[in-house]
């Protein structure tokens, strides 16, 4: 038998009394609680919904965030969020999202179809085939579900069909059907990606590149699609585009190496194709020369690389006056780009200065032929006939027995010494005086012309000045007669009349 120990009991009882007591303080404090919660909920909700229907779609998805931090278990949250990322063009990002929804309310056909649109952008024809089949089984009358529903079927049997012709290396038939199967599935990196490779089958580089281009997006850290765009941008001879897309890899991985090998490639010869660009601009020809040949032995075995350096090579000859090296060069150039127009040109202007019209017109020609909208094409071309028909008069150049590039300084030591040579009190008969005083006045002619920068100027662009054909207005106000005095010194004076 226990007995009852009187003080004992009592605080029993006055313990059992106060805990009751904490207890109903707790519940309301916690009841509080939740309540502030649920009306932050609601808060977050509606701030979520007015930004998102004002566009502020980053701050909504903010908003979005703390009600599902708030309320896990609630699949409207969930809904809602999706909608946003949605908005933003993140579907993957929303499939979570919509799977969490549907999880917590299996019977939520909204959310369902939403994500059977998305599964079936995705080119995820099973999943997609689940959700609009559950859609149908709850509403058989659910038009939009049946017309997707369709579309999967198509998907499917293209897809078959695409792989079939693909193994058989019927790859235009495969890029047909491929084209439909992106169509319905625009956001597959898998179908863009085995289009992109038929086209590659034909030789069709930009549009592998075009199909190549939205997969960095479509997959996650897809190092290997922009390292396949870097590789065919420099196939192409697009170095510097070749050279972000490498850069694009390497944000992702710094220690890709297949990246980084590639990138050290592409860096160093866009580096010297830019010096050489700069030093043609400020016209140092010699030094541009330099680094087209350099950039031959950084990459010798892409074609694209080495017909553009020839071609500038041949152009910074021709510029830099070198017109025998130019010539042979650009003809050598020809026989691997017989229809480059710009190699054509150049030889012509090589041609120029070497006075050999004839052929200058053929390249112009023939250039004209390959591109007759070309306006720098059809100038020269006009340039080059009007020197023909000039050199079969007067040419100033043969005159004094000096080439088209000579100096100043060149042409007058040139005329001095012809001048004497030539000079009439030189000559004793009648018949010599008459020889050697014809000879004279084109010398003196010649000098004239030449040292003067806007004659010389007329002259090499087939126009004689003192012809007087090609003057108006009463004449040119370098026409004879006149006296001159070929030495510059007393030595000799000799009047010209021809009145």
């Amino acid at each position: 038998m226990t007995m009852e120990v009187p003080g004992r009991s009592r605080g029993l009882s006055c313990l059992l009394s106060y805990v009751s007591l904490l207890c109903v303080v707790l519940d309301l404090h916690f009841d509080g609680l939740f309540a502030a919660s649920q009306a932050e909920i609601e808060q977050h909700l509606e701030m979520g919904k007015k930004l998102l229907a004002a566009g502020q779609l980053a701050e909504a998805l903010s908003h979005y965030h703390s009600a599902v931090e708030g309320d896990p278990k609630n699949y409207l949250t969930y809904y809602k969020r999706a909608a946003v990322y949605l908005a933003m063009g993140k579907s993957r990002s929303a499939l979570p999202d919509l799977s969490k929804a549907i999880e917590l309310k299996p019977d939520f056909l909204v959310a369902r179809l939403q994500r059977g649109n998305i599964l079936l952008k995705h080119g995820n024809a099973l999943e997609a085939r689940a959700d609009f089949e559950f859609v149908l089984q709850a509403d058989p009358g659910h038009e939009e579900a049946r017309g997707q529903l369709a579309k999967v079927h198509e998907l499917e049997q293209h897809l078959q069909e695409a792989h079939v012709y693909y193994n058989r290396h019927n790859y235009l038939e495969t890029i047909e059907l491929l084209t439909r199967v992106i169509e319905l599935s625009p956001w597959d990196p898998e179908s863009r990606e085995l289009r992109a490779d038929c086209y590659l089958q034909i030789g069709d580089y930009s549009k592998a590149i075009q199909d190549l281009k939205p997969t960095t997006k479509l997959r996650n850290d897809n190092r290997a699609a922009f390292l396949k765009l870097s590789n065919l941008y420099y196939t192409t001879g697009e170095q510097e585009e070749s050279l972000n897309q490498v850069r694009e890899c390497l944000k992702l991985d710094q220690d890709d190496k297949e990246c980084f090998a590639h990138y050290k490639q592409v860096k160093k010869l866009a580096k010297q194709l830019e010096a050489a660009e700069e030093y043609i601009k400020q016209q140092q020809y010699d030094d541009a020369i330099e680094r087209y040949e350099a950039s031959m032995k950084t990459e010798p075995s892409i074609a694209v690389y080495t017909s553009r350096a020839k071609e500038k090579i041949c152009y910074c000859l021709s510029k830099g006056k070198k017109a025998k090296e130019a010539i042979d060069f650009c003809t050598e150039a020809l026989q691997e780009d017989p229809r480059n127009i710009f190699i054509l040109r150049d030889r012509a202007e090589a041609y120029i200065l070497e006075d050999e019209f004839e052929k200058a017109v053929e390249d112009y020609q023939g250039a004209r032929e390959l591109d007759g909208e070309n306006h720098e094409i059809k100038e020269g071309l006009e340039r080059a006939q009007k020197l023909l028909k000039q050199s079969k008069k007067r040419d100033y150049y043969k005159i004094l027995g000096i080439k088209r590039n000579a100096n100043k300084q060149e042409i007058i030591r040139a005329y001095r010494k012809l001048a004497q040579q030539w000079h009439p009190d030189n000559f004793q008969s009648e018949a010599e005086k008459k020889e050697a005083e014809k000879k004279f006045i084109d010398i003196a002619a010649a000098k004239e012309v030449l040292t003067d920068p806007e004659m010389r100027q007329k002259f090499d662009a087939g126009e004689d000045p003192l012809d007087p054909e090609n003057q108006q207005g009463g004449g040119h106000p370098h026409q004879w007669p006149f006296e001159f005095n070929p030495f510059g010194s007393g030595n000799f004076h000799f009047k010209f009349n021809f009145n």
